[in-house]
């Protein structure tokens, strides 16, 4: 592949709901334009998006993947992203990599929740954006209608650029609004065709708006405009660029991918229309020192570039996919990463065409290139010229919202299955895991259960090793709730030295202090000798570990020794702990004792249309409601419901509301289970315990 000068480059990336023919779009831009000799299908598992095994087996996209194709001089980099929402955060990196974003919807779906996530990310992003209509052969599609549910959502700023001429099985050919001229489809090539003249007529109704459109992004069009004067074809181009750049018009295409109907129209408007990454690239670092420097796409400034991407391979390492940010990069420069300050060696620089790599000797600014086995680097490092240190800020991807407990399934390959687990990790920053410090788990975090469970498999595919998934253990505790005085005793008697402990403990609930245990020492003339009332206080300690009821730990207790008795030559310290924990199992049992559970704070943001139904399913969790506050158009609701309630609230949540709420939680504080849950945790615990 020949280099591209910044000017030349178009970074796109293919967003949008799930279903809605991304792969396919992005497989017929590839066919077209000739980087393959036969067009795949997501179906059959053969596109060259989708190569990942799961990808083939689901007939779903899971992770964004870039190829370029070469369209009238320039190059076009394709960012291919998942729209199901468990993948979202690995479609985080496409709107990183891309300068502008195609949002795809149907034209029997239109509007859909995963378009307006798409628009909601572009514009979070900075980046342009634009509408394609896709599946325009099938029966029963109205473009029409899909364009009136734009702009009753996003205003004037949607701007119909292509009419088509037919619908459905009728669907012939697609009229320029700018040149106001017809086009028919004849293979992958089109050819000039007459329109029907109601075509036109609509035509140039939304001509003048477009004109209006387009002279509102430029003032010397505008002075043009109002003092009556005809806008060139060239005044409209010049004003809609402008305006797509900065966000003030978002041109609606259209198209039917599969069989690739106006796609080479689609890629003659990318080129023309969709800005190139020196129009949209301005980003603040900061150097070691602290000081601040912009990039703007300039070839000329020093090399930067960011990793927005990170894919891991058994045999070959992992590849780390980046966008440079300014300057170039060439085969045998001297980098560093910024953010570890540490110097990596590469040696051939990629560019990636689905799994494929294609070796080349140079890129310039705005482009997008892949290095193989980078020691230091991670996805959202900075990696820059040796000698100009800089580091841009870190990427946001979204926070995981649900976790499970994971497991090898078979015995003696856990170490293979974390090591596995971390290295996906590394892939996929949407994903963690990490021990549980309040129960024996080890946990893993995503975004859905679907997500979690395709993490376990691409462990299989990619290390042979598999994992199982389950619900993870709810750290329960366990406290008292009255005052009780025990006695322990500890005496048993063998050849030789015999083993004596014996202590009085008063065992209390603790209400005056945010300590979760206290020992007091109120022995008064040796009953218990000092060397051994350390011993006494270790044994309590070791024995709150385990609780009464259920083997939780035993917490806000206060134990005070007050009595005891010695002997001369059996005490020991082993005997005192072993007194001080029989003192322990007999007033703890006789104090009362309850099960507490973890209360999250939750904040759920949704429409008003889901604020019933949300309300009605927290109160079936045992949540109580705390408050609601409105959210810009959302509503907020805020409540306190048990940890127990809410493991796979994410996926209840996105199926309540059509994937248009969210939430967040927080730790809150520990309260008693009701009777009739507790009795089923610590019949649970006992049933396990005897298992063991």
């Amino acid at each position: 592949m020949k280099f591209y000068s910044t000017s030349d480059i178009r970074n796109i990336t293919l967003v949008g709901h799930g279903g809605e023919g991304k792969t396919t779009l992005a497989e017929a831009m590839l066919f077209v334009s000739g980087v393959i000799d036969r067009q795949g299908k997501t179906e059959d598992g053969n596109t060259v998006m989708d190569f990942d095994p799961e990808e083939t087996k689901r007939h779903i996209s899971i992770s964004s993947a870039v190829a370029p194709v070469e369209w009238k001089n320039t190059k076009i980099n394709i960012v291919d992203t998942p729209g199901y929402f468990d993948f979202i955060g690995d479609a985080t990196s496409g709107y990183y990599l891309a300068d502008s974003a195609i949002i795809v919807v149907g034209g029997l779906t239109g509007l859909t929740v995963g378009a307006e996530k798409a628009w909601d990310a572009s514009t979070k992003a900075g980046i342009s954006k634009a509408f394609f209509v896709n599946q325009m052969d099938k029966e029963h599609v109205d473009f029409d209608k899909v364009v009136d549910s734009l702009k009753e959502k996003y205003g004037t700023k949607i701007t119909v650029l292509q009419l088509p001429i037919g619908q459905g099985l009728n669907f012939k050919g697609i009229f320029d609004v700018i040149e106001m001229k017809g086009y028919g489809f004849d293979g992958k090539k089109v050819k000039e065709i007459d329109a029907p003249e109601d075509v036109k007529a609509k035509a140039e109704e939304i001509r003048e708006a477009i004109i209006e459109n387009a002279a509102e992004n430029d003032e010397a069009l505008m002075e043009k405009f109002f003092e009556g004067e005809e806008l060139t074809k060239e005044d409209i181009l010049q004003g809609l660029k402008v305006g797509i750049a900065e966000g003030d018009v978002v041109p609606v295409f259209l198209g039917a991918a599969a069989p690739t109907l106006g796609i080479s129209l689609l890629l003659d408007n990318i080129v023309e229309f969709l800005p190139s990454p020196d129009k949209k690239i301005r980003i603040k670092g900061k150097t070691p020192k602290g000081e601040e420097v912009v990039y703007t796409a300039d070839s000329k400034q020093p090399f930067a570039a960011q990793v927005y991407k990170t894919v891991t391979d058994p045999f070959m390492g992992t590849l780390s996919i980046f966008k440079i940010l300014g300057g170039e990069l060439t085969v045998g420069q001297a980098i560093k990463n910024g953010n570890a300050g540490k110097s990596e060696k590469f040696g051939q620089i990629y560019v990636m065409s689905g799994k494929k790599q294609i070796s080349v000797d140079k890129l310039a600014a705005g482009d997008i290139g892949a290095l193989a086995k980078l020691q230091h680097t991670v996805t959202g490092n900075t990696l820059c010229d040796e000698n100009k240190p800089v580091v841009f800020p870190d990427i946001e991807f979204p926070e995981p919202c649900i976790s499970l407990a994971v497991k090898a399934k078979k015995q003696g390959e856990e170490e293979k299955v974390f090591a596995g687990l971390n290295r996906l990790a590394e892939e996929d920053p949407s994903f963690r895991i990490e021990k549980s410090a309040e129960t024996s788990d080890t946990l893993v975090s995503g975004l859905g259960e679907l997500h979690l469970e395709v993490i376990c498999k691409k462990l299989q595919n990619k290390f042979g090793v598999e994992a199982v998934l389950s619900d993870p253990q709810i750290p329960y505790r366990e406290t008292i709730r009255k005052k009780v005085q025990a006695h322990g005793r500890h005496k048993k008697q063998s050849g030789g030295h015999g083993q004596f402990g014996d202590v009085h403990i008063e065992f209390e609930p603790i209400y005056d202090s945010d300590a979760d245990f206290e020992f007091v020492d109120k022995v008064v003339g040796g009953a218990v000798p000092r060397q051994y009332i350390p011993a006494v206080e270790k044994g309590l300690r070791e024995s709150i570990t385990k609780g009464v009821l259920a083997g939780y730990p035993m917490v806000k207790i206060r134990a005070t020794l007050y009595d005891g008795s010695s002997h001369p030559v059996d005490s020991s310290e082993m005997a005192f702990k072993i007194a001080a924990n029989l003192a322990y199992k007999q007033g703890c049992s006789q104090a009362d004792p309850v099960l507490l559970e973890p209360i999250y704070r939750l904040e759920v943001t949704i429409p008003d249309e889901y604020m019933g139904d949300v309300i009605g399913d927290i109160n079936r969790r045992r949540g109580r409601i705390l408050g609601m506050n409105p959210m810009g158009g959302m509503q907020q609701v805020v409540a306190e419901v048990p940890l127990a309630e809410i493991f796979k609230y994410a996926t209840d949540l996105r199926s309540m509301t059509q994937a248009r709420g969210s939430f967040k939680m927080f730790f809150e504080r520990y309260e008693e289970v009701p009777h009739n849950i507790a009795e089923k945790v610590i019949a649970q615990a006992k049933k396990d315990a005897e298992e063991e």
